[in-house]
């Protein structure tokens, strides 16, 4: 899932490409810096070992000897890992201080010549510089040298005083690199909010204010917007349309059936009033469908959930408060659903006008939400309930339970309908007042 990430898979890259420069670039540095200081021991020795030729001379015994000491003084303390020594061919050496009399072991070497070379010393090899050169007609060889340690001490503070150097520069070049990417990508991001804020229903449109590489989707998105709003409102239009269309004929056709009633032809009357019935209630389910399918499928639908019942439950109050029945209402204010506001309230007001039907005194209704992501609407009533087996054959279209009271038996397939093309449920229970209650859950709307 990482990889299916803009950012990740940038920042990744950017880290890839940064720590294998830097790699590269710390070899580099390290081996450079290793053959400047090799050639800077070197010629170090090469000047020690001229120095070394011009203050020797040899005693009556043919040994060799110093007029004064090498200028330098690290040839003089045991062990300082600086060594010279002053062969005789026949046989005298004198050694420098630092050998603490330890003679280093050499390999012949011809008149005139000059070689660098590897000896064992008293501490680990010591890298050698050998001459031979004739002084008073006697054939010496000159040896001067320095332990590789010395050298591999120089290189390797230097190599940890690197690592760390581009240890900070690579953890720098990796957070702007990060700060960047974060930087580039917020356009994305603003776009992305901006989908939510649509989606939750605060703005119709996108902002067209995004970077001109953006702006095409942005454009293609708005458009895409606009066509389906529109797709909607044609939809609708077209429903009521419809709706009036088939209610016209229908409404002529029961006007016929009242006046063969009245003609005395009840038979007749009755046959075709009921179909006429029938029709409208297959009308009015159809389009209650067709009307929640062309809103659920626009975004942004969202509805205030107290702001949206207050109203149907005013309505209910006037309908049923010839029977005296009380309303109560106890709902947040800040519950939003992502539902139509006018699908809304024709779900509540089914809903509380079957409640307001079978409440004896009281319908109570209330709203919360839950840790599911929904939103609960509980409509219940203090009337005579309904046994648990007639709970599901109560949504069954145009079912009515009981005749004596008036309905068209759509109420709670509508709303289970409309619950369910909203990805929500409904469905009955026993009511804590002791009747029937009605349990709606809406998808909560996005924050």
């Amino acid at each position: 899932m990482a990889w299916r990430s803009f950012r990740t898979r940038l920042i990744l890259g950017s880290i890839v490409w940064i720590l294998a420069a830097i790699g590269v670039s710390g070899l580099a540095l390290s081996q450079l810096f290793r053959e400047h200081v090799t050639k800077q021991f070197d010629a170090e020795l090469v000047g020690h070992a001229d120095e070394l030729v011009a203050l020797v001379d040899l005693d009556a015994e043919g040994r060799p000897y110093l007029h004064r000491r090498l200028s330098d003084p690290r040839f003089l303390p045991p062990g300082s890992g600086f060594y010279w020594q002053i062969e005789h061919l026949h046989g005298a050496t004198t050694v420098s201080g630092s050998l603490s009399g330890h003679a280093l072991v050499l390999t012949p070497i011809a008149q005139g010549q000059e070689r660098r070379t590897f000896v064992p010393g008293p501490h680990g090899p010591v890298r050698l510089l050998e001459r031979r050169v004739d002084v008073s007609g006697e054939p010496l060889r000159f040896a001067i040298g320095v332990d590789e340690h010395k050298l591999d001490e120089v290189l390797g503070a230097f190599d940890r005083t690197l690592a760390l150097s581009l240890g900070v520069i690579a953890t720098g070049l990796i957070l702007a690199a990060a700060l960047q990417v974060g930087f580039g990508l917020q356009p994305m991001s603003r776009v992305r909010a901006a989908l939510a804020d649509v989606r939750a229903g605060r703005v119709p449109r996108l902002p067209e204010d995004s970077p001109s590489e953006v702006l095409p989707l942005v454009h293609d998105l708005n458009a895409l917007l606009d066509a389906n709003a529109e797709m909607v409102r044609r939809a609708r239009t077209q429903a009521g349309n419809l709706a009036h269309a088939l209610k016209s004929p229908l409404a002529i056709m029961m006007d016929e059936g009242e006046q063969l009633r009245r003609a005395g032809q009840t038979d007749a009357a009755d046959a075709i009033l009921t179909q006429c019935e029938r029709m409208r209630r297959q009308i009015d389910f159809q389009m209650a469908r067709a009307r929640a399918a062309a809103s659920r499928s626009a975004p942004g639908s969202v509805a205030n959930v107290r702001g949206a019942v207050e109203p149907v439950v005013e309505a209910m109050r006037r309908l049923h408060g010839r029977r005296q029945v009380a309303f109560a209402l106890d709902i947040p204010p800040e519950l939003n659903v992502a539902v139509e506001a006018q699908d809304l309230s024709e779900m509540c007001a089914n809903l509380l006008d079957n409640a307001g039907k079978w409440a004896s005194s009281r319908v109570q209704v209330r709203a919360e939400a839950t840790s599911t992501g929904m939103v609960r609407i509980v409509v219940e009533d203090d009337g005579p309930g309904l046994p648990a087996e007639s709970w599901e054959v109560a949504f069954d279209v145009g079912e009515r339970l009981d005749e004596r009271v008036h309905g068209s038996g759509l109420g709670l397939p509508i709303v289970r309908d409309l619950a369910t093309l909203y990805g929500g449920r409904v469905w009955l229970e026993d009511a804590s007042l002791g009747g029937l209650a009605a349990v709606l859950d809406l998808p909560a709307a996005p924050v």
